[in-house]
C-alpha cells in the first residue's frame, strides 16, 4: 500500500470568460496564457500512519463525540433528543457558513427557517442546515449520488451555481477575480474531478483507518478536489458529519465540529496547506483539537437547553400532553414560531396552537417580534441568548439578537 503524497501539477492552458468589454485594455493584456493547476494524490488504496500520540489523540477525540452524543440522547429522557438534536445541527451549519465569512445572528437563522427572513446570509444558511440534515440521511450509502445530493440540497436557491453538478470551469482560491494567476492554490482542472472524486468514494468505503482520521483525511482531499463551483467547504464539512454517522460515532446529534474548526480557522488553513504538500497529520489534529472544543461546546449547549427547559417545566406546570408542554420543549429546537408552525410541528388544530402561544406569552417563554396580526413571529429569547453565547464561545463575533 503506497504513502500519501501531496499534489503534483500541471501546466493548464488559461482562456478567459470574462466579455472584453467587461476589462481594460490593461487588464486583458496582462492575464496569463497559462496557469499550474493541481493534480491531487489517489486516496482509495494509500496508506495513513501516525504518530502512536497523535493516533490516540484521534482515538479519544472519537469517544469523546460518541459520549456527547450519548449524554444529549440522555437528556430529559426521550422526549428532548429531537429538539436538542435540532439546535446543535443548526449551531454547526451556521459555525461552517461563519467559516466562509456567511454570518447571521440566532435569530436570523431561526426567523428564516419560518421562511420569512429578509436576510440574504440566512436564506444561504437554511440551504447549510438542509445540506446537514441531507447528508445525515444519506449516511448509509456515501457514494457520487449522495455527495451531488448534499450540494444540490446546499445551493438550492442559487442556479446560476450548478447545485448537484461538478464544476466544468476552473475555480481558485484567493488572487484576482480575473485568473488564477497568484492564486493560493488552485484546484484540478474540471476535466478531473469525476476521476478524482470516485477515487474518494474509493477512499470513503474503506473500513481499515481509523474514524476521524479517515473523516479527516476525506475532509481535506475534498476541499483539494473542490469540485463544485461554489459550497464546497460547506458540503465538505457536511459529509464529515455524515462519515461520523455512517461510522456509528455518532447516533442522535450533530456535534458542533465546525465551531471547533472556527476557534482558529488558521489553523484549519493550515493544515489543508500542509495536506496538500503531502503531510496529513496535521489536519488529524486538528480536527481531534476541534472535535474536543466542539464537546465541550456540545455538552455547554445541552446544559443550558436542558436547564432552561426544566425550570420552564417546573413554573408554567403544563399538563401532561398539553401543546403547552410540546411548545416547551419545541422552542428549545426552534426558537421563532408562528401560530401555523406550533400547530404543524404539535399536530394540533390552530385554536390549540394560538391557546399554546398565549399561554407561553404569558409565562414569559415568547414574545411577539411584529404588530401585524398575519404570519405573526414569536420569539423565545433566551434560547436566542443561549446560542449567541455559543457563538462567542466557539469563537465567533456575537451578533446579540439579529
Amino acid at each position: 500500500m503506497p504513502n500519501f503524497t501531496g499534489v503534483t501539477y500541471e501546466v493548464v492552458p488559461w482562456s478567459s470568460r470574462i466579455p472584453d468589454d467587461l476589462i481594460s485594455r490593461r487588464q486583458a493584456q496582462r492575464l496569463p496564457k497559462t496557469y499550474r493547476s493541481a493534480i491531487p494524490a489517489l486516496i482509495a488504496s494509500a496508506a495513513f500512519t501516525l504518530p502512536s500520540d497523535l493516533a490516540t489523540a484521534a482515538e479519544d477525540a472519537a469517544r469523546a463525540i460518541t459520549r456527547l452524543d450519548e449524554y444529549t440522547a440522555q437528556a430529559l429522557g426521550r422526549r428532548a433528543v429531537v429538539p436538542l438534536a435540532s439546535v446543535l445541527l443548526r449551531s454547526e451549519a451556521a459555525s461552517s457558513s461563519q467559516i466562509e465569512n456567511l454570518t447571521v445572528s440566532a435569530r436570523q437563522l431561526a426567523v428564516a427557517e419560518l421562511g420569512l427572513s429578509a436576510s440574504g446570509n440566512a436564506e444561504v444558511v437554511v440551504g447549510n442546515v438542509a445540506a446537514m440534515k441531507a447528508a445525515i440521511d444519506l449516511a448509509d450509502h456515501l457514494d457520487i449520488s449522495a455527495i451531488l445530493a448534499m450540494h444540490a440540497t446546499l445551493l438550492e436557491s442559487q442556479p446560476l451555481t450548478g447545485p448537484g453538478k461538478w464544476r466544468t470551469v476552473p475555480v481558485w482560491i484567493g488572487s484576482s477575480a480575473l485568473s488564477p494567476e497568484g492564486a493560493v492554490f488552485v484546484p484540478p482542472a474540471a476535466g478531473r474531478v469525476p476521476v478524482c472524486m470516485e477515487d474518494l468514494v474509493g477512499f470513503l468505503r474503506r473500513t481499515d483507518v481509523p474514524v476521524l482520521v479517515h473523516a479527516a483525511v476525506a475532509h481535506a482531499q475534498f476541499e483539494t478536489i473542490h469540485p463544485f463551483v461554489d459550497g464546497n467547504g460547506r458540503t465538505g464539512r457536511a459529509l464529515l458529519h455524515a462519515m461520523l454517522r455512517a461510522a456509528g460515532v455518532i447516533r442522535q446529534v450533530t456535534v458542533p465540529v465546525s465551531a471547533g474548526l472556527l476557534s482558529d480557522v488558521d489553523s484549519y488553513a493550515a493544515a489543508l496547506t500542509a495536506f496538500r504538500l503531502g503531510e496529513f497529520a496535521p489536519m488529524v489534529e486538528c480536527f481531534a483539537e476541534a472535535s474536543t472544543k466542539a464537546v465541550v461546546l456540545g455538552r455547554w449547549l445541552v446544559d443550558e437547553l436542558v436547564a432552561l427547559a426544566e425550570t420552564r417545566m417546573a413554573s408554567a406546570r403544563p399538563r401532561s400532553g398539553s401543546a403547552l408542554e410540546g411548545l416547551i420543549y419545541h422552542v428549545i429546537g426552534q426558537p421563532a414560531v408562528t401560530v401555523t408552525s406550533v400547530g404543524t410541528a404539535l399536530g394540533v388544530s390552530d385554536g390549540a396552537a394560538r391557546r399554546a402561544v398565549d399561554q407561553a406569552v404569558d409565562a414569559g417563554i415568547l414574545e411577539a417580534t411584529t404588530d401585524k396580526r398575519r404570519n405573526r413571529v414569536w420569539l423565545d429569547r433566551q434560547v436566542v441568548d443561549i446560542l449567541n453565547e455559543l457563538a462567542r464561545r466557539a469563537g465567533r463575533r456575537s451578533l446579540g439578537v439579529g
